[in-house]
């Protein structure tokens, strides 16, 4: 119960840290760059729109662009109008004509632009803060307060439209948003693009659909083209004849900066790392609006809860899943994410898309961290349980490196092998309580293993209450020889002690009958598919029983073998040749008295 509640606790968070992520957003600016990289693919510029460029040549021509008057301006709508039968549908100057100039070039100017009647010039609106009503009795600071419209000189403003030019950046500094219309204190103005966009429409008999708006007048708009994908000419050689101006008929013809002095470049989403010159963003606006490509965000709410909702069952799916069908369910949910974004963004809606393959992510690298600790102390747990058979400094270098194998179904191999078993167990065993007898056992038993282990030996098994060990089997051991010699004389050795305590508290004597031989013999895994022991058999390991059964209580007898790789650095008493039961021939055998070439 306690973890089933621990579960669904952890789901909650993981759902709640998912929709306060997509809700609120924190990741706004990676999340617009993914998405800008999904869709912000340019899907060809439209032909009729085409861009008169105020480009470097224009300016080397006619000077620097805050000295012109506006004959040039009036010379330019005056060439394009020339003929009533080839004129562009739409003219449209990215240009501020606020304040009056020279009187003479002005009135030309707006004689030209009425007799045109097509021309819409650019406004520009003046933010300012401004302290208004809350509608609850209080007040709050607007900073996006328009304060003004700068609007084009009178004479101007009477014969033909205009519409603010004011680009709309996002969050992270990139255009990808436009502003349809503004509020302000003078009424309704229209953007630039917009007015453009109703104009065309008009032209060609059509009404203009609004796109749908939020935050009052703002929508998204997908780029038709990069910086030079519309038709560019420049303005020198359209004054100078050098461009056919029937060339623009029915066209929408846009005049503006495109040259970096003139400081009208701006970050966009279609091309990170490269400004484009605002007059191409309002081509690309005005493309938007021609090919209904615009969006607004997906309902925040609703998209928070659905992908919190997905994240947290993806956390309760992959509890019980391996690894690699968790990574492809992973896959899958984003992939999935992916494409509903699409989808939807096809119809209009933009769903932010980073905050739930993150979550996701971070989930499955919980996931693959909680099961590797998982797994980690499940292997721990059976060292742990190997190190109760084999020597723990063995297992330790196994469960490391693991460069050895074990070879399934015997090896031959070289080992020594030691047989120890208690003088009078059975008998003992009649005369005393059970519990006793358990109790004697272990102490024995744990005299018995911590000297095999002790001495990098594998405990073989137990043979009621005799014990079986290996040495250099299942892995290469140095000096394993000698080391079975050690660990017979350990036994010995503790047996005093162990001898002191139970006659303390049982009032019994036990002793042991020890035996060692070493040479050949077959180790792995006997038995069958379903239980299987590893164990070493053969001559050799037959012999070391006998010697153990041929031992006095208290002697540790070794064979020939085992004397003659030891007998620098042991005390032995020869014993001779003796018969060993199941065996043809006696062996020549020692009784081990002393260690002499142990470190202390």
């Amino acid at each position: 119960m306690k973890r089933n509640l621990s579960v669904w606790l952890t789901a909650l968070t993981v759902a709640v840290v998912t929709f306060l992520l997509c809700f609120f957003q924190p990741l706004y600016t990676v999340d617009k760059m993914l998405a800008d990289t999904l869709y912000q693919r340019p899907s060809g510029a439209s032909s009729n729109i085409r861009i008169i460029a105020i480009d470097e040549k224009t300016l080397d021509a006619l000077g620097p662009f805050n000295t012109w008057n506006r004959d040039i301006s009036a010379r330019l709508v005056e060439a394009l109008s020339e003929d009533p039968d080839a004129m562009p549908a739409v003219i449209a100057l990215d240009i501020l004509y606020i304040s009056d100039m020279d009187p003479e070039s002005d009135a030309r100017f707006a004689e030209a632009c009425r007799k045109a009647g097509n021309v819409i010039t650019a406004a520009n609106l003046v933010y300012e803060e401004a302290v208004l009503d809350d509608g609850r009795g209080g007040l709050y600071v607007d900073q996006s307060h328009i304060g003004m419209v700068e609007k084009p000189y009178e004479a101007l403003e009477e014969v033909s439209k205009y519409g603010f030019a004011n680009t709309v950046q996002d969050q992270d500094g990139y255009i990808r948003q436009a502003m349809a219309y503004a509020d302000t204190e003078e009424g309704t103005v229209y953007s630039l693009a917009w007015q453009i966009y109703a104009d065309y429409m008009e032209y060609l008999g059509e009404e203009p659909h609004m796109p749908e708006l939020y935050s009052g007048s703002r929508f998204d708009f997908l780029y038709s083209g990069k910086s030079g994908a519309y038709e560019t000419v420049s303005l020198i050689d359209v004054l100078e004849g050098r461009v056919d101006v029937r060339t623009f008929k029915d066209c929408i013809v846009m005049v503006g900066a495109y040259a970096p002095g003139m400081q009208d470049a701006y970050n966009v989403a279609v091309q990170r790392g490269e400004q484009m010159y605002g007059v191409e963003i309002h081509a690309n606006i005005v493309d938007a609006l021609l090919q209904g490509k615009t969006a607004q965000p997906a309902p925040e709410l609703l998209s928070s809860l659905v992908m919190a909702a997905a994240a947290a069952g993806f956390f309760l799916l992959i509890r019980r899943m391996k690894v690699p069908a968790a990574a492809a369910l992973l896959a899958v949910l984003i992939a999935a994410e992916l494409l509903l974004g699409t989808w939807l963004f096809s119809r209009g809606w933009i769903l932010h898309l980073i905050s739930l393959p993150l979550v996701l992510i971070v989930v499955y690298a919980v996931h693959i961290i909680w099961n590797y600790l998982q797994e980690r102390k499940r292997r721990q747990e059976v060292v742990n349980a190997f190190k109760k058979y084999v020597a723990p400094q063995v297992v330790d270098k196994v469960s490391k490196d693991g460069e050895f194998r074990l070879v399934l179904g015997g090896e031959s191999r070289h080992i020594a092998v030691l047989f120890v078993d208690i003088r009078g167990f059975t008998s003992m065993s009649e005369s005393i309580r059970p519990e006793e007898v358990v109790e004697i056992l272990n102490e024995y038993l744990a005299l018995t293993t911590h000297s095999i282990l002790k001495n990098g030996g594998t405990l073989d098994k137990f043979i009621g209450d005799a014990t079986m060990a290996v040495f250099n089997a299942p892995f290469d051991l140095d000096d394993y020889i000698y080391r079975a010699v050690c660990t017979a004389k350990d036994i010995a050795d503790g047996s005093d002690e162990l001898e002191r305590k139970l006659m303390e508290r049982f009032g019994r004597k036990i002793s042991f009958g020890i035996g060692v031989n070493c040479g050949p013999a077959v180790v792995g895994n006997i038995g069958c598919d379903f239980r299987m022991d590893y164990t070493a058999i053969g001559d050799t390991v037959n012999t070391a029983s006998r010697l153990e059964g041929a031992a006095k209580s208290g002697q540790i007898l070794i064979s020939e073998e085992v004397y003659e790789a030891v007998k620098d650095r042991v005390e032995a008493e020869k014993i001779g040749v003796i018969p060993l039961k199941g065996k043809s021939n006696g062996i020549l055998v020692y009784s081990l008295n002393k260690i002499t070439g142990r470190e202390a």
